[in-house]
């Protein structure tokens, strides 16, 4: 049985700057000669909405013990993200396993269009403006990974600049 719903609180740890949200909890039950135990793994989104976000899996036996392993976890997969004026600078498709999406810039005030999971992780990264679709596997563990994916893949105007050796404002003065 799981329980889908999102729960998001400021970070307990020393970085206070960071919102932690909770994508999915699953119960899991382990039958055992005496019973069955369960416990309990989570998928965590944290991130400080300014271009960083990560995400983190927690197991436990307790919901809040879960959650927390799971916040600690995403706090070292932390990733930049190039967020310019709340939108993101290209389209991207990002997989991880059978799940595919789809992630484009869109116009200011058109807000988050996205499903639940690829939702968390835009907010926390601090996108405003994005249009998202996920194309191949519902799981959401898998789908918040790919968007994860995607996002890091982003390169912004003076990375590629810098790459190709020249500079920005010869790009656009021709």
């Amino acid at each position: 049985m799981a329980d889908n719903r999102k729960r998001s609180n400021k970070s307990r740890g020393g970085d206070s700057e960071n919102k932690h949200t909770v994508v999915r909890i699953n119960r899991v039950a382990k039958v055992t000669k005496g019973g069955r135990t369960f416990s309990f793994s989570t998928v965590v989104v944290v991130g400080d909405g300014k271009g960083s976000v990560g995400i983190g899996l927690g197991k436990s036996r307790e919901v809040t013990g879960s959650i927390d392993k799971g916040r600690d976890d995403a706090l070292k997969n932390m990733i930049k993200v190039p967020v310019h004026k709340g939108a993101i600078p290209h389209e991207q498709i990002g997989k991880y396993g059978a799940a595919i999406v789809l992630v484009r810039p869109a116009a200011k005030g058109t807000g988050v269009i996205a499903g639940g999971a690829m939702r968390a992780v835009l907010e926390s990264a601090g996108v405003t403006d994005v249009i998202a679709k996920s194309l191949g596997s519902p799981n959401q563990q898998n789908v918040v990974k790919a968007t994860l994916n995607a996002l890091s893949l982003m390169r912004d105007a003076k990375t590629v600049a810098r790459e190709r050796g020249i500079t920005i404002e010869k790009v656009f003065n021709g």
